[in-house]
């Protein structure tokens, strides 16, 4: 079977993003100031192919702890569906 995840890595709450802080203050700038507290991150769209979903579930999660989060500045969540 083949599926796709769709990984969504953040900065961790407790850290601070200065390109989130920075993109924050320009909002002010160009007359947006009711938006604040911008954290940005990446997302990350890749497809498996598995046995079933709980396998594709555990290689996603192999991927993202071993090479695509650095888990001791980013979390990480994703979905995986059936293509």
């Amino acid at each position: 079977m083949k599926f796709r995840a769709e990984i969504d890595i953040m900065p961790l709450k407790t850290l601070l993003d200065p390109q989130g802080k920075a993109v924050s203050a320009s909002m002010v700038n160009i007359g947006l100031s009711e938006i604040t507290n911008v954290r940005i991150g990446k997302h990350i769209t890749l497809e498996i192919d598995a046995e079933n979903k709980e396998i594709a579930h555990e290689k996603v999660n192999e991927a993202c702890t071993k090479l695509l989060a650095n888990q001791i500045m980013e979390g990480y969540d994703f979905i995986i569906k059936e293509i």
